[in-house]
Formats: structure tokens, sequence, C-alpha cells
């Protein structure tokens, strides 16, 4: 059972969330917060596995309240809740320790997916928001792909490289591959090594920068 926690000061929106998460036989809501304050006591309180957090709330805002969560409890994972404006607080959330990025509207199912693969140890993103978080990378260090940091990659990495930066998940990967999830799992965490990429992002914006985005 995945224990969740959710922060948002809209109460119509903390609702809306309960709602759908209560619909999920494997979440468990243990608590809720209104502000950043409130969801780093509540977070201290209840222990959950996953927060959703809004990244713009009042008293302490969403990217403060992060890092004062994870500074207490580091096995937590944070998703971030933002909109489709708030380029500004994506990169200081991931700074603060985020492990993923859903924007608002999206689909029911997506959000449950993502607070699974947050549990599972996976950084879920929108899709929408990985590519403008590697597009914005991209542009400000525009710099190219390391000389021979792809070198060495199996054929089937690559695959699952170019499928990185579109912003899928270890599911839909090994759906689109038609192998097992653990299968991608092990190629991700070889990419990794490899790359020396630490973050999910960051294979992204090597695979993005490689031309390899399908």
């Amino acid at each position: 059972m995945i224990r969740l926690l959710i922060a948002d000061d809209q109460q119509l929106v903390r609702a809306g969330l309960r709602m759908l998460c209560e619909s999920a036989p494997d979440v468990h809501i243990v608590g809720e917060a209104a502000d950043g304050a409130e969801a780093v006591r509540e977070a201290a309180r209840c222990g959950p596995d996953v927060i959703l957090m809004d990244l713009r709330m009042p008293v302490v805002d969403g990217i403060a309240a992060t890092r004062k969560i994870l500074a207490g409890r580091p096995e937590a994972r944070v998703v971030a809740l933002t909109t489709f404006d708030d380029d500004d607080h994506l990169y200081p959330a991931l700074a603060a320790g985020a492990h993923g990025f859903l924007v608002k509207d999206s689909a029911p199912e997506e959000l449950l997916a993502a607070i699974r693969r947050a549990a599972a140890g996976e950084q879920p993103f929108s899709a929408g928001v990985l590519r403008r978080l590697v597009s914005r990378v991209v542009r400000e260090e525009r710099g190219p792909v390391p000389s021979g940091a792809l070198r060495g990659l199996t054929p089937r990495e690559l695959d699952v490289l170019a499928l990185v930066a579109e912003g899928l998940g270890n599911q839909d990967i090994a759906e689109r591959l038609h192998v097992g999830v653990t299968t991608v799992k092990t190629h991700v965490a070889a990419l990794m090594t490899k790359t020396g990429a630490d973050n999910r992002v960051r294979l992204a914006v090597l695979g993005y920068s490689a031309g390899l985005e399908r």
C-alpha cells in the first residue's frame, strides 16, 4: 500500500486529488496540507511514501517544503504538481530533490501511474514537462554531447535511451520494446553507469542532445 500525502493550497484541487486517489486500491491517503509549512509537519507526522506537492503555496512554497521534508525523510518521494507557466519553479524543485513533475491537468490514469512509479523508485515526468526541462538544459548548457558519451552503448540501450528522451516510464518502454520491466530497469541502470548521468532527466538530456529522440 502506497502512503500518500497531498499538499495543495486549493481545497477544490485537494478534494479532486483525494477522490481520484481513493479510487485506487493500492493508494492510502495519510494526510493533506494547504501550505508548505503544513506539508512539512504532516510529512513528519504521517510518514508518507509519496507526496504530491504543489509548487506555489503560501507560508512556505513547495520547493522549500520539499527540501525540508527530504532533509528529514530522504526515502520519501516528492512528485511536484506544476502548471505549464511554472518554468521558473521546475529547476529549483529538481535541485531541492523532487523526484518527478506532473502537470495539474494530467489525465487521472497518468497521475495514478506517476504515484506508483515514484513509489517504485522511478522519476515520473509528464512528457510535456520533461521536454521543456530538456530543451532548457540543452539551451543553457549550449554544448554538444561529450565525445564518447554514447560509446559502448548497445543497440538496445540506445533504444531505451531514445524512449527515455521521449519521457516514457519503464512500463511504457517495456511495452514499446516488447520486453519485461525488469529488463528495462537493468538497461536504465546500465545507461546511468556508462554515461555518468545521475538521474533520468540527465539521461533524457543526453538522448535529446544526441538526436536519439524519436
